[in-house]
């Protein structure tokens, strides 16, 4: 590919992409098919479009899964808003991601999986979709990718930039590599200031610190009349969801829940894992802990025996924020790094967390300085907390307001990022 001359470990990197192509595509096309994925669809990771490419100006925005592809539904209608001639495209890599942000596809916007980061696999992509400008979320660096795009002319943007400490000592012992990826970019738009300092450590200066892009996708949607539906089922049970759990998390939630239902035998919990073909494992663990279990995806009733609801279907997690008042938000009591709090946030549920917030840490040190979070470290701590709000409906109205409060407070940045981006960008 043209472009700056590359360091090293840039072309060997090249070199290797192309070489095993073939071999990464036979596993992501097993993995996709395996996860649902039409196979008509999968041809799009070896940049084979499956959808024709809209007249006009083009804006490309590329994330990793669903936590990124969702971050940037916002900003693309704020865009969308500011530049009614501009369509959007947004690539991503995983089956969940395609899924679940298809439905909530805002106006002028369409999904394809990203290319693999192999020369032809870029070249068939670019050359179909022909973007005006690029925008890659958070810490997606393909090296062909970024060099396929820069060699068209393509001004780029990396949004919603992060990095950890680990990842920032790696990336100054190869410093020139690491500057030849990041000076492809314009704009390098920042979760924190921490994230900026470390560009800066290594002679990035077009990096800058902004607002999470996760605080400004506001309320996630939901079917009201399944909402009502629920609500009146439920009744006035104690109610709590753990959303997005991962493995050695739902141990530490049906535990809590058993301690719970001492005190309040009535209690429900929702528990959505993060993956759900991890559902049928799960359910074995609520049989073994003796609890009255029913399935979503099965179609079994909540009851006013369910004790607890296995919540295990795509696209819906804002119908769990809505409809419970207290969210344990997990990914955090393993070293996952922590989900989105901005979605329960925004939804008005009083928030739990575990220890374990590497990816959220300016956030959640923001949350708890406000009162907006509280952090429990195991179960017996978790528990001790859902009893406490549980049984005291003007506490619960408190932490519900707190978390509403924080994350209402970030929504006024959205149009000034669009504006940023847009000068960056030269959209006019």
């Amino acid at each position: 590919m043209s472009g700056p001359a590359a360091p090293l470990p840039v072309r060997l990197y090249g070199v290797a992409a192309n070489l095993i192509a073939p071999l990464a595509y036979r596993r992501v096309r097993a993995k996709l098919e395996a996860q649902g994925t039409a196979p008509s669809r999968v041809k799009e990771r070896m940049g084979r479009a499956t959808l024709a490419r809209p007249e006009g100006r083009l804006l490309w925005l590329h994330a990793a899964s669903v936590g990124e592809s969702l971050s940037v539904l916002g900003l693309i209608d704020e865009l969308g808003r500011q530049h009614p001639d501009l369509s959007f495209l947004i690539t991503s890599g995983t089956a969940t991601s395609a899924q679940i942000v298809t439905n909530r596809l805002p106006p002028r916007t369409q999904h394809q999986f990203a290319p693999l980061d192999s020369r032809r696999a870029v070249d068939r992509f670019l050359d179909h979709w022909r973007p005006d400008a690029g925008v890659f979320v958070e810490s997606e660096l393909w090296p062909n990718m970024l060099r396929g795009a820069k060699a068209r002319g393509l001004p780029l943007a990396l949004i919603n930039a992060r990095i950890s400490e680990n990842s920032a000592r790696n990336w100054k012992r190869l410093a020139k590599t690491a500057r030849h990826l990041l000076d492809h970019f314009t704009l390098i738009h920042c979760q924190n200031t921490r994230t900026a300092r470390h560009f800066h450590d290594i002679g990035i200066t077009q990096a800058a610190p902004g607002v999470n892009l996760k605080s400004l996708s506001g309320a996630l949607p939901y079917d009201t009349g399944e909402l009502t539906r629920l609500q009146n089922l439920i009744g006035p049970r104690p109610l709590w969801l753990a959303a997005s759990t991962h493995p050695g998390e739902d141990e530490v939630m049906i535990e809590a829940h058993k301690a719970l239902l001492k005190d309040h035998p009535e209690a429900l919990l929702i528990l959505v894992p993060r993956h759900p073909e991890r559902a049928t494992a799960i359910e074995a663990k609520m049989a073994e802990a003796g609890l009255n279990t029913a399935r979503r995806s099965t179609g079994m009733a909540l009851t006013p025996e369910t004790q607890t609801y296995l919540a295990d279907t795509l696209g819906e997690m804002g119908l769990w924020y809505a409809l419970s008042p207290v969210t344990c938000l997990c990914g955090s009591f393993t070293p996952v790094g922590g989900h989105n709090p901005y979605e329960p946030a925004h939804a008005r549920s009083a928030l739990l967390h575990g220890p374990l917030y590497a990816n959220f840490s300016d956030t959640y040190a923001d949350l708890g300085a406000q009162e907006a979070s509280k952090e429990v470290p195991d179960a017996k701590m978790l528990s001790g907390a859902l009893h406490t709000l549980l049984s005291d409906p003007q506490s619960l109205d408190t932490a519900r307001d707190k978390s509403h409060a924080f994350a209402a407070a970030q929504a006024d940045a959205l149009h000034d990022t669009a504006q940023t981006l847009s000068k960056a960008l030269s959209l006019g």
